[in-house]
């Protein structure tokens, strides 16, 4: 019992309509934010404390109006205490797309997350949203340099190292901004996309969206950090979606080979990004659970390297000082 935790309480017993409840913790999350499931008799809705500075409801709220407005299932606000951080939102169940793939349901899952991905991206906003321009993907790609090899592992790079980083790093900036740009969820996987009955899949995390890269959501879902399927398998996927973008008139004709390429950079930066944010969540927040998708999630990396020479220095890194200080630190690196 937390202080937060008594005022949120406090302020939905006041929620006209609300029956009688009780709060149960719904899930964790990768930044401040922590979500309760409202358990009535009959009844079920989720609250959100978002604390204030660290957390702004306010985008949470927009977007969630825009992608309803589109037909898609994000969950309702209810109920908004803005500056508190408080909101009370439509419960759209708790089985996630991580928790129900299996070879089975992949396609069928897949299919359903691919077909709202290109609404979101044919009709999602461009006008109001911040641009995932050149200062934050690379700033983006930093924290896998400050968090994750000078601070979990202790890597000071050479001279040498930091100067094919830096090369790297400015190849998948200019690949990111050269792509359409359009409405990113930014986090669109499997620990944010649910089950749901139609129209599925039930939408969350989408509080971040940017306008940038036309395969920045693509990547996430298809080389989800969470979950791997077949390279060739993915491959398809993808080609899969190039169709779906091209008929909505989301990207311009393009070739299959430079739709991969884009495909394949942005995952780098992604992965990137979330390797470091991975080892934030140890180092900052106490929150050690990430740890083992880092082997996974620089995997996709290192797989690049035969198909992309300029890659070369960066898997160098990966492979040679990365993956032997995970070891170091007891974390499983055998993805496979």
């Amino acid at each position: 019992m937390d202080e937060r935790f008594s005022a949120l309480e406090a302020w939905l017993r006041r929620q006209p309509g609300l029956p009688p409840f009780s709060l149960v913790p719904a899930s964790g999350d990768a930044s401040f934010r922590r979500y309760f499931r409202v358990v009535g008799e009959n009844s079920s809705s989720i609250a959100m404390d978002a604390p204030p500075p660290n957390e702004d409801c306010r985008p949470f709220v927009r977007m969630s109006g825009i992608l309803r407005g589109l037909g898609l299932n994000a969950p309702e606000v209810r109920a908004a205490d803005l500056d508190r951080g408080f909101l009370l939102l439509d419960d759209l169940g708790d089985r996630h797309y991580l928790d129900a793939l299996d070879e089975g349901s992949v396609e069928r899952l897949y299919g359903d997350a691919l077909a709202a991905l290109v609404v979101i991206q044919a009709c999602g906003p461009r006008a109001g949203l911040p641009p995932y321009d050149r200062p934050l993907l690379l700033r983006e790609m930093g924290l896998f340099s400050e968090w994750l090899l000078r601070g979990l592992l202790g890597l000071e790079l050479t001279a040498t190292e930091q100067a094919l980083l830096d090369q790297v790093f400015t190849l998948l900036a200019d690949s990111a901004l050269e792509q359409p740009q359009v409405c990113v969820h930014r986090d669109y996987h499997s620990r944010n996309l649910l089950v749901t009955a139609a129209p599925s899949p039930g939408i969350l995390d989408f509080q971040d969206a940017l306008v940038g890269p036309l395969t920045y959501d693509l990547v996430s879902l298809l080389r989800d950090c969470y979950v791997a399927w077949p390279r060739e398998q993915v491959r398809d996927w993808a080609l899969g979606y190039r169709e779906l973008a091209l008929q909505s008139g989301v990207a311009p004709v393009l070739d299959e080979a430079q739709f991969l390429r884009w495909f394949d950079l942005m995952g780098v930066q992604r992965h990137l990004k979330a390797s470091g944010i991975f080892a934030r969540l140890q180092l900052r927040d106490g929150k050690s659970g990430y740890l083992a998708d880092i082997p996974r999630t620089l995997g996709y990396v290192t797989a690049l390297g035969p198909e992309y020479p300029e890659l070369r220095g960066l898997v160098g890194v990966i492979e040679e000082r990365v993956i032997p200080g995970l070891k170091r630190l007891g974390v499983r690196t055998e993805t496979g």
